[in-house]
């Protein structure tokens, strides 16, 4: 049975055939619809859906009347509520399922709200990238109709009181389509299992019987899943076990890091596809093949707007200012960053989902992830992003032959000065003086403002060398172990102290 030729439903393949629109007209269709069914709750009666929907410019208007959020905001105002059972607040009826995330930094879980219509709309953003997989070159199409071994979180959601809650990935599986089930790997039991540890244990024991097309997930377990198999079973590569392996599905950070380490386990060339899908919606995904970006969804669920990520919208430690200069789609320039606003079919109105993106082709609304609003550096003015950090280590991993699959980076004192702390995790063999200065040096390059300050007040760039065992014991420590869990490129406060804190302890338990 070939996955390309199943019937669907005729409300997702009325969906799927929508003309295509200019992204402008798209964006305020979806954000006519949302308004609509969402102006009988309080927040639409608060917020005057209504004459926002009479208005001439709805865009506008809906900007003007409503606020923008956070987490911490939209929740203490709202979302507590329907915690507390009360139906009718964001969103209609009660919510029923709520995915926990706590992003890269934060340590107490985020509750995200999870609606049938936002799931809706995820699933047949999924089955446009899978059809535009017809578009690209010389790609086994059989590969679409084996296994898809999907890492995420467990479908053993956490009971409260009259909802569920989980990672988005579990919440997902268990509420996917029944076509989809021949094709999911690991299965309905082994995906229950909570223990990250048994859950990749029982997969490896698995794996002979399977034969996968398709790997779904954050490099980082992918690539640990892998290397599991490989060791267990004395191969040379994967494709000795999974010949039809032809896709890698993956998105949350930057693929390059790992991209080295990753096809040292392959046997031939594999497709790269990424996805930008958080717990709040499906938000863009790879369209073309060989694309710089993804294109955004501008005509299902998600309403977007794009606050410039400068001095005068965020402060210092990144946080948003409480009326931010937002702009709409077409409003866009190529070349510059922006942090994401989105309003969707789960009551989510003008949140701070914390990303920073970039357009690299305004025509056809494709985007780069250029790190968090959070997860950046700048002590003294450099400007860091973690799109320098990743393409230094790139280039710096490509330079040396050398494999780099987690690194973070914390700002610390030096003196009455600054200086960055690197950690990065290499099994290979390297000098740390050396690769400090590698990477300062091509940072210099990429970044103009980094290279000022490191003439001024940025006087010294420190590095160690770690395993890459010690990141994921890290993130085991944490309770961020597998699903969509992935190693902040930065560290600050609270994370940071837990961080030398456990370098600590290891050191003196050496």
């Amino acid at each position: 049975m070939a996955i390309l030729d199943i019937k669907l439903p005729n409300t997702i393949l009325k969906a799927l055939r929508l003309p295509q629109n200019s992204p402008r007209r798209q964006q305020i269709k979806v954000l006519k619809k949302l308004l609509r069914k969402a102006r009988f709750t309080e927040f639409g009666q608060q917020y005057l859906f209504d004459e926002i929907l009479l208005s001439k410019h709805p865009g506008k208007k809906f900007q003007e009347l409503v606020p923008t959020f956070n987490y911490n905001k939209i929740y203490k105002e709202w979302w507590h509520k329907t915690l507390e059972g009360k139906p009718d607040v964001c969103w209609p009826g009660k919510i029923r399922y709520y995915a926990l995330s706590s992003g890269t930094s934060e340590s107490a879980s985020k509750y995200i709200p999870i609606t049938n219509d936002l799931l809706r709309g995820n699933k047949i953003v999924m089955i446009k990238q899978l059809l535009s997989l017809r578009t690209y070159e010389d790609i086994p199409y059989s590969s679409i109709s084996k296994g898809w071994l999907t890492l995420g979180g467990s479908t053993d959601l956490q009971k409260g009181a009259g909802y569920y809650a989980g990672d988005l990935s579990g919440i997902t599986v268990k509420k996917a389509p029944f076509w989809f089930q021949p094709f999911y790997k690991p299965g309905k039991e082994i995906a229950k299992q909570k223990d990250w540890n048994k859950k990749l244990e029982e997969i490896v024991e698995k794996a002979p019987e399977w034969d996968i097309g398709f790997v779904i997930g954050v490099p980082a377990w992918i690539q640990m899943c892998m290397e599991m198999i490989i060791q267990r079973y004395k191969l040379n590569n994967i494709h000795e076990m999974w010949p039809n392996l032809a896709f890698f599905v993956h998105g949350g950070v930057s693929f390059e890091p790992y991209k080295k380490g990753f096809e040292k386990l392959l046997g031939k060339p594999i497709t790269y596809i990424e996805t930008y899908l958080a717990s709040e919606g499906f938000i863009a995904y790879q369209e073309r093949q060989h694309a710089q970006g993804m294109r955004l969804v501008t005509g299902e669920h998600i309403f977007m707007e794009f606050v410039p990520f400068d001095e005068k919208n965020f402060d210092a430690d990144g946080e948003m200012i409480a009326n931010p200069e937002a702009l709409m789609i077409h409003e866009v320039e190529e070349g510059k960053d922006y942090a994401l606003l989105i309003s969707t079919s789960a009551g989510t109105w003008r949140y701070l989902i914390g990303d920073t993106i970039r357009f690299v082709d305004k025509e056809r609304c494709e985007i780069v992830i250029t790190g968090r609003t959070k997860h950046f550096l700048s002590l003294v003015g450099e400007h860091l992003s973690v799109e320098n950090m990743n393409k230094a280590i790139q280039l710096v991993s490509e330079e040396l032959n050398i494999c780099i699959p987690e690194f973070t980076v914390a700002g610390v004192p030096h003196g009455n000065f600054f200086a960055h702390h690197w950690y990065v995790a290499c099994d290979d063999t390297v000098d740390a003086a050396v690769l400090a200065n590698k990477i300062d040096a091509q940072l210099k390059e990429l970044n103009d403002d980094y290279a000022v300050e490191r003439k001024s007040a940025l006087k010294e760039v420190r590095l160690d060398v770690l395993s890459e065992k010690q990141f994921m014991d890290f993130m085991q420590f944490k309770g961020k172990v597998g699903g969509q869990h992935k190693f902040p490129r930065v560290l600050k406060g609270g994370m940071l102290e837990d961080w030398q804190s456990f370098l600590a302890s290891q050191n003196h338990a050496k």
